[in-house]
């Protein structure tokens, strides 16, 4: 574990913790864990408020590949179940390992990249949600395929799938014209 900040609050809060002010939390949908299985957090929301592939720099340094795919969320959607005392936190912003929002969290003994955690909102990557090979497969992709490009003038592959492509952050960048 990382040093927390100086307001640790932030743990008994979703998704690490459930106080008394925040509601029940509600069905489980989804359910996600690292490569080693020794982060595990569950879903209660069926469908993401918003998915989208992030194409800035950023992301292709720290996932170490062209985009990162994330499906947004609010907090109080996501719970840790198992392992969130092997978290780990980094501010990409000021380059320290503390959680201070905005922050990416990933899994002190795999490494593997949990989520992003914002302001109000995570940003969870489908990859790590358990399903089948089967129909449950086509299910998440199409609930969670992305809706939208962001930071597609950064990219290093052409995505030519029809899906709108903003030069930064969607609904208050450029939107790009045409493919790919």
């Amino acid at each position: 574990m990382v040093p927390h900040s100086s307001e640790d609050k932030w743990m008994t809060n979703p998704p690490y913790g459930r106080g008394p002010e925040n509601e029940p939390f509600g069905e489980v949908q989804w359910r996600a864990r690292c490569q080693c299985q020794r982060i595990e957090y569950e879903i209660c929301r069926r469908e993401p408020l918003d998915s989208k592939f992030c194409h800035c720099n950023g992301c292709q340094t720290l996932h170490g590949a062209p985009f990162q795919w994330a499906a947004i969320f609010h907090k109080d959607d996501v719970q840790f179940v198992r392992g969130h005392e092997s978290l780990y936190f980094y501010n990409s912003s000021t380059k320290e390992p503390v959680h201070s929002l905005p922050c990416k969290i990933s899994c002190s003994n795999c490494h593997s990249l949990i989520m992003d955690e914002g302001r109000h909102v995570l940003l969870v990557y489908p990859e790590l949600i358990k399903h089948d090979t089967g129909p449950e497969r086509q299910t998440l992709k199409d609930i969670f395929y992305p809706k939208s490009h962001m930071f597609y003038s950064q990219r290093v592959v052409d995505i030519p799938d029809g899906r709108p492509k903003w030069t930064g952050i969607n609904g208050s960048s450029e939107l790009m014209e045409g493919e790919p």
